[in-house]
């Protein structure tokens, strides 16, 4: 490539740095992710460093960040404020390790490594140990004045602790905010009907450049203490690992991860360490920092025009990369929830491939107005599922349209609906859509609801495998040469489900409507269901002014009971499973008499004189109600025989426990 295509391409590099800079300093609107930034930026290094003739004082190389914000005062930094290089490999940081050897020519010493946080770099002057001011790196040597802002975060003291401080003592930190705080920050935007960030990163150097700091003092800004500026009157001392534990000394915080290192073999597991606990921490990072710990092999290192030499960013793999979104499917989760799925062109984001991504929900589409075709940012963290954060508007297509829900299941054809105050949309269909077959099965058979003995998870998983049950109803067809062909099953095992399917064909109303599993009626609300109304053609004809008189039935409740028995596949199978034979009593328990009218009761342990259902039963006839958890509103906790930790739960809530000799009692007298 001849120099003149080399001066093009590094031009159009530093056009496009330049403006991602004011994007992302400016602005605190970056509209590439990290990595693609990063990318640009050494490739630009790379030619300069080939060609250092074509380098210009004003090469972004040159100097550390953009411009400041001009609606702040400014502040002349005494002592720059510098970036770090980065490296991105092991390679790399062995070939940082072995300038510094080559260059001292000793053998060996040691790093201190802390954490890389993805917030705001700052500085604070200290003087006779009270809070002068504070001002961002800006272009590293003059930044903005945002004392009042910076006084607002609770972590800054306002006056140093303890003794021994220099007169003059600059400190440098990074302000940010945590997982928790960003996500309650967000929360709250949205309650405001106001802009929401895109990430904590944003949403920290937004709060600390409010021109009102009544604004910052609302928004939950952390700060770590890293390092040192312009310091007179005292000699700190030799190294920063001893200057750190000073600064934790007079309450200035730093991370809790900082660790003196003998040796660059000791950085490198250093950072497998911190790459391996990344995701549980806090707050971001999307890196290590390495220093050379003492100030006299940091002097003789010196610097270059844009950092140190004796410092440098051991960078993790990209969290976030750009690429294209091809199309937007929907999944069908096992309790019906839809989730639309982002179909991406693959890339690699923190070391893995990605080419599906989540979108969340409508809602978060539409906040985020994303579209087909757009070239989007997607994030991935740990074993976290990638999501799609933002779309790339500068980029995208004329005629790209807004992304709407389908109406229909995409897997069995039943409405999807969206319940008011929830944000996901769910499939109707929950005891039809085979992409909710397994969880259906299991609960219909499960202890509390049809009871089948024998039908356990894992036969209900072959089951479906096999395909020999297409819905609930399909149990009851079963034959004794299909299940004896399962595994681990045999003939006396498959007669023995066979025999356990007969019985449970024998039921009651409110164990019937329980076992349908809809969604949010559990066995107080299928009970009151039943009670209420005494047959299924009722409930099932029931409309919502109707629904919601019955005890434990709000509105919500009664719009999924409504929506469930409206579905014509959840109909086709109720008929099915009576045409099998499932029946119950024509009238089912009736209040007969109102003495245990408003009382809640709790079974634990097993009862002697009557099972637990004939318990049940019987209280519910005397008006009482029957709940399965422990709580503050629980009147009575019946403890049988070998009582579990509902009894445990009673007595830390002093609930009183009877025994059932006593709950005998109340039931005849």
């Amino acid at each position: 490539m001849s120099i003149k295509k080399y001066q093009s391409r590094v031009e159009s590099l530093r056009e496009q740095i330049n403006h991602h800079n004011y994007q992302y300093y400016v602005l605190d609107t970056p509209d590439i992710p990290d990595a693609e930034y990063d990318r640009l930026l050494r490739e630009l290094q790379e030619i300069e460093q080939a060609h250092p003739e074509i380098i210009s004082p004003d090469s972004p190389t040159q100097r550390v960040g953009a411009k400041p914000l001009e609606r702040f005062s400014e502040i002349k930094h005494e002592v720059p404020m510098l970036s770090l290089g980065n490296a991105f490999n092991e390679k790399e940081l062995r070939d940082f390790d072995r300038r510094i050897l080559d260059k001292l020519e000793i053998d060996n010493f040691e790093y201190v490594g802390e954490p890389k946080l993805d917030g705001l770099a700052i500085t604070i002057m200290y003087r006779d140990g009270i809070l002068d001011y504070g001002a961002t790196r800006g272009d590293g040597t003059t930044g903005e004045d945002v004392t009042q802002n910076i006084r607002t975060i609770k972590t800054v003291p306002l006056k140093l602790s303890g003794n021994g401080w220099p007169k003059v003592l600059e400190v440098r930190g990074e302000v940010f905010i945590s997982h928790q705080g960003f996500k309650l920050l967000n929360e709250s935007q949205v309650k405001k009907e106001e802009k929401t960030f895109a990430n904590p990163r944003n949403a920290a150097a937004g709060s600390l450049r409010q021109l009102d700091s009544r604004i910052t003092a609302t928004r939950p800004l952390e700060i770590f203490f890293y390092g040192l500026g312009k310091v007179d009157g005292n000699n700190l001392s030799l190294s920063h690992f001893e200057t750190l534990k000073k600064l934790q000394a007079w309450g200035l915080r730093i991370s809790p991860e900082a660790r003196l290192l003998k040796n660059v073999q000791a950085c490198l597991d250093y950072y497998k360490k911190i790459l391996k606990v990344r995701d549980s921490l806090p707050y971001e990072i999307d890196g290590v920092v390495f220093k050379v710990n003492l100030y006299d092999l940091q002097k003789k290192m010196g610097q270059v025009a844009r950092a140190p030499r004796w410092a440098i960013a051991h960078k993790f793999p990209a969290a976030e990369e750009m690429t294209r979104l091809l199309s937007i499917d929907v999944q069908v989760g096992r309790t019906g929830k839809i989730t639309p799925v982002a179909r991406l062109e693959p890339v690699t984001v923190a070391g893995v491939t990605v080419s599906n991504a989540t979108l969340h929900n409508q809602d978060e589409i539409d906040r985020k107005d994303v579209r087909v075709g757009d070239m989007v940012i997607v994030r991935r963290a740990g074993d976290v599922i990638p999501e799609v954060v933002s779309a790339i508007k500068s980029k995208r297509k004329k005629g790209a349209r807004r992304y709407k829900m389908p109406t229909s299941c995409p897997v069995c054809g039943s409405d999807i609906v969206t319940l008011e105050g929830e944000a996901h949309a769910r499939c109707s269909g929950g005891l039809y859509c085979s992409a909710q077959r397994v969880e259906a099965i299991k609960h219909f058979a499960s202890r509390r609801a049809m009871d089948i003995e024998g039908l356990g998870d894992k036969l209900v998983e072959q089951l479906d495998e096999k395909g020999l049950v297409q819905d609930v109803s399909g149990l009851f067809g079963l034959k004794l040469k299909q299940l004896s062909e399962l595994d681990r099953m045999g003939e006396k095992s498959a007669n023995n489900i066979l025999l356990a399917l007969e019985k449970t064909k024998s039921t009651t109303l409110d164990r019937f409507l329980f076992a349908l599993g809809i969604r949010q009626v559990g066995e107080a609300t299928a009970s009151a269901l039943a009670q209420h109304f005494g047959n299924l053609d009722e409930i099932m004809r029931a409309n919502l002014e109707s629904l919601v008189v019955v005890p434990d039935v709000g509105p919500v409740v009664a719009e999924n009971i409504k929506q469930f028995f409206r579905d014509r596949h959840n109909q086709s199978v109720i008929r099915k499973l009576i045409k099998a034979g499932v029946h119950w009593p024509a009238n089912p328990v009736k209040i007969t008499n109102q003495k245990l009218k408003g009382k809640t009761f709790v079974l634990t342990g097993t009862l002697v004189s009557m099972s637990r259902e004939n318990a049940k039963s019987r209280l519910k006839a005397c008006g009482a109600k029957v709940s399965s958890s422990v709580s503050k509103k629980t009147d009575y906790v019946v403890a049988g025989e070998n009582p579990g930790s509902k009894m445990s739960k009673a007595e830390a809530l002093d609930v009183k426990v009877i025994n059932e000799k006593t709950l005998g009692k109340m039931l005849v007298e």
